[in-house]
């Protein structure tokens, strides 16, 4: 029999003071040790400029309507289709006209098709268009440009050594497909040795792999947490968490990200007041964090969360995806980086996407929290199993991690990410994040210096990813740089010099913290 209660609590969620002891001193240590990041305010100019900005891309937006319905320009933009049959339309009108007249205008610097494999440098496919950006023809041209976009934190996304000789030869032996699933015949003897290996370097009990990150979360939540649980879960958590808390019918709250004060008090309510409806004291309490939020480069404070979920009674959920692999000194992520026990978070969640240059992600935690798992989540009873070479490229990956070789690509991760990042500071940008975070967001503010930061980059040889809003804030549109352990120091100090020089025409040093200075100044 699958124990289906495997996370629930007692019944009164009395609170063991005998057993908690706070340990201030401690966390202090970690703050000062581990936790340094920076979140530096938006200056004042900045915002007002900002909302100038937007505001003008509004009123333009109105005129350029207003002149298609007075048929003054031939253009017609995005026109829902339906809307002549009298169907009910697809979209709200806003979401339809930011595609008409702000999203088309800068559909260029978006999904740009690569044609070489995503390493420190690789080869994108010249497109251009004829008709401002709602079409665009291929040149058979390509680019050759410095990746600063690709989640390959340990380099591993490469077409020689030894991962990707052991996946072509996993073709060769096994096919690209055993077409079933895993809990019919499609359970091979590699995907057992996956889990076990993964399990054996994550130091738990137990672990399950799915083929795709996302549904990882958003399969799986459903199963740990259902009607009658409280899940709280930071403001700024992925949308494939957001997704899986919202069909597990379990109630949830946000609260601020990263603010442990809040979560406690939001705690406190919980058990004090119980289900909003009935009173009733909650089932279970799971907190939902991830360990790199990659948006924001900051990691969440595993140690100050451990002792409120023992505390209070609650369970951790943590979605390592940008962190295993890339944190810690081991690349065992957050736990391996605060120096942890696996045994203290309950649930463990990661991707094969990123540090692992695969696909699919994976749960792992206690034997009986993964049994029920395996019989009960709708990602392993339906979606077909992991394929031979995706799984034998994290098996090979893991090896090396477990070599001289693996130590080293984790050193090298480490000092291209400080590097980096603290030579963006010292220039006087505004950079977000934790100091040892391979995710580097960097401000940028305006819309029209979003889309001219990245087409004046590429021009340059430099490939990176800028996100703007509704991705993120108005006020906090930004570049975001991910860090390889693949880019050589001459790849960033070129990249740098890009980014000096960018920032200098388009005035991008927001920063009061730091002195403005040119890079051949620091």
């Amino acid at each position: 029999m699958i124990d289906t209660n495997v996370l629930t609590v007692s019944e009164n969620m009395k609170i063991d003071k005998n057993n908690y002891k706070y340990n201030t001193t401690n966390i202090l240590n970690h703050e000062d040790d581990l936790q340094c990041e920076e979140f530096e305010e938006t200056p004042l100019y900045a915002a007002v400029l900002t909302y100038i900005g937007y505001a003008i891309l509004c009123l333009f937006g109105w005129l350029r309507d207003f002149m298609r319905q007075s048929n003054i320009e031939k253009k017609r933009g995005a026109i829902d289709p339906n809307a002549s049959l009298d169907f009910v339309p697809l979209y709200q009108s806003y979401e339809s006209f930011y595609t008409r007249n702000m999203y088309t205008r800068v559909r260029d610097i978006f999904n740009r098709p690569i044609t070489s494999v995503p390493g420190p440098q690789f080869e994108l496919a010249e497109r251009v268009s004829d008709d401002y950006n709602w079409t665009y023809r291929f040149t058979g041209k390509t680019i050759s440009a410095i990746n600063l976009g690709s989640y390959n934190y340990l380099g591993f996304a490469e077409r020689t050594g030894s991962c990707a000789t052991d996946a072509i030869d996993a073709i060769k032996s096994y096919g690209i497909a055993t077409c079933s699933t895993n809990s019919e015949i499609g359970t091979q003897f590699y995907h057992v040795e996956l889990e076990q290996l993964l399990a054996k370097f994550l130091g738990v009990e137990s672990c399950i792999a799915f083929g795709m990150g996302f549904a990882t979360n958003a399969l799986n939540l459903p199963v740990l947490a259902s009607k009658g649980d409280l899940i709280l879960s930071d403001e700024l958590n992925h949308c494939s968490l957001i997704l899986g808390i919202r069909l597990s019918g379990a109630c949830y709250q946000t609260y601020a990200h990263n603010d442990i004060n809040d979560l406690e008090k939001k705690l406190r309510v919980a058990i004090v007041q119980g289900h909003p409806r009935t009173n009733r004291p909650w089932k279970k309490i799971i907190i939902v964090v991830e360990g790199v939020y990659s948006m924001e480069g900051s990691i969440c404070r595993l140690p100050q969360l451990i002792e409120l979920k023992k505390k209070y009674k609650a369970y951790l959920y943590m979605d390592e995806a940008h962190s295993i692999g890339a944190m810690g000194k081991s690349g065992r992520g957050i736990v391996d980086y605060f120096n942890l026990s696996t045994d203290d978070v309950d649930i463990l969640m990661g991707t094969f996407t990123k540090s692992f240059g695969s696909a699919g992600g994976y749960i792992a935690g206690k034997k009986s929290l993964i049994d029920h798992i395996r019989v009960n989540s709708h990602a392993n009873t339906y979606a077909s199993s992991m394929s031979a070479p995706i799984v034998q490229q994290i098996i090979s990956s893991l090896h090396v991690l477990n070599c001289p070789e693996g130590k080293n690509r984790i050193s090298q991760l480490a000092d291209n990410t400080r590097y980096f990042r603290q030579k963006l500071m010292n220039m006087g940008f505004i950079v977000y994040g934790n100091k040892n975070s391979p995710v580097v967001p960097m401000l940028l503010y305006l819309p029209a210096r979003v889309t001219r930061f990245n087409r004046e980059m590429l021009r340059r040889g430099i490939a990176v990813v800028t996100v703007g809003f509704p991705a993120t804030k108005l006020l906090e549109s930004r570049v975001r740089f991910c860090i390889s352990a693949a880019h050589t120091r001459q790849m960033l100090d070129t990249t740098l010099a890009a980014i000096d020089e960018v920032g200098t025409e388009l005035s991008l040093r927001y920063s009061t913290r730091y002195q403005h200075r040119r890079l051949k100044d620091i």
